[in-house]
């Protein structure tokens, strides 16, 4: 099982949060045929996410989406998580394979890219506009790169340790997956980040710790010297789970013309759905299609939808349609 674990040290002036998620990235890589340097990118970004939406998010409907995009033959890895334990993900490329770097290493860095963005996006459900905030790429191995953003866009003096190791010789199986967050609070004494400092930089590879150890040992290294206190009682599970469903890929669907529609049941009798977010495939019959019969209003010019009735609103009016034109909705 997958689970996190949060507690605090220092005097309540270091934050800790951590997860095993080998279970949840073993279910993602499955799910979407992943390679070994795609899969550890995807799982990194998966665990980042986890542990992010502990960092920034405080309602348990709140959900965290992060974005890696660093013009590499990755294409850009995403991944949405709450604090409900649930993640959903992937990649665009999930064949990618590069060689190894010269230590040995799968190389996720050359994979993501380093020339772009990674972008946080924070949905505040059922209120709100979602509220997204981005830096600049350090390296792309995602956890210099998220605790870049940590420091950049939310002033949080942060280490993050992430890793993924594959069982030896298998292809693209999981052996431990995992990730640990620790951020300097308000209040901190220099003592107390010198020595966080310190177990940090003698602790080494995280992956490799597991191998041997637990996630609270771990917990309690990085913390040594400074009085671990856990705030979890009972570990949180954690579980690759996506919010896709039949209405929705009925929903993506709508966007096709009628003509279009009528065409894939003319040719195949109906059609295939595929969620980005988990590889789900859903069948539409004919009859599903053929009930997609909303009032609904296109783009004069390039026939994209702008609104359906019933469905909440893709566009909004003044905002400018893909191709150029103003968007013009019913009062």
């Amino acid at each position: 099982m997958s689970y996190l674990l949060r507690g605090i040290a220092a005097a309540g002036t270091v934050r800790v949060v951590a997860a095993d998620t080998t279970a949840v990235v073993n279910e993602a890589l499955d799910r979407h045929g992943a390679s070994l340097t795609a899969g550890a990118a995807l799982g990194r970004t998966l665990t980042a996410a986890l542990l992010l939406s502990h960092v920034l998010l405080k309602d348990h409907r709140d959900r965290v989406t992060l974005r890696l995009e660093g013009g590499g033959p990755l294409g850009g890895v995403i991944a949405d998580a709450g604090l409900d334990g649930t993640v959903r993900g992937y990649v665009r490329r999930p064949d990618t394979e590069l060689p190894p770097r010269p230590d040995g290493k799968l190389d996720v860095g050359g994979a993501v890219g380093r020339d772009g963005e990674i972008e946080v996006i924070r949905s505040h459900a059922p209120y709100g506009d979602p509220y997204a905030s981005s830096v600049r790429l350090t390296s792309g191995e995602i956890a210099e790169d998220v605790a870049g953003f940590l420091l950049g866009s939310e002033q949080i003096p942060s280490a993050v340790l992430l890793g993924v190791a594959f069982e030896p010789g298998s292809s693209a199986r999981v052996a431990h997956a995992a990730g640990i967050v620790l951020q300097a609070l308000p209040g901190v004494e220099d003592g107390a980040l010198a020595l966080l400092e310190a177990n940090v930089r003698a602790f080494g590879q995280l992956t490799a710790r597991l191998a041997s150890g637990s996630l609270l040992a771990s917990m309690e290294e990085l913390t040594w010297g400074l009085e671990l206190e856990m705030l979890t009682d009972e570990a949180l599970p954690l579980a690759f789970r996506c919010r896709c469903s039949q209405a929705k890929a009925l929903d993506v669907l709508a966007y096709f013309r009628r003509d279009e529609r009528e065409r894939m049941i003319r040719e195949d009798g109906g059609a295939e759905v595929v969620c980005h977010w988990c590889g789900e495939a859903r069948w539409i019959d004919a009859d599903g299609i053929r009930a997609l019969v909303r009032p609904e209003v296109r783009c004069p010019e390039c026939d994209a939808l702008w609104y359906r009735e019933g469905v909440t609103t893709m566009v909004r009016d003044g905002e400018r349609c893909a191709c150029g034109r103003a968007v013009e909705l019913p009062a």
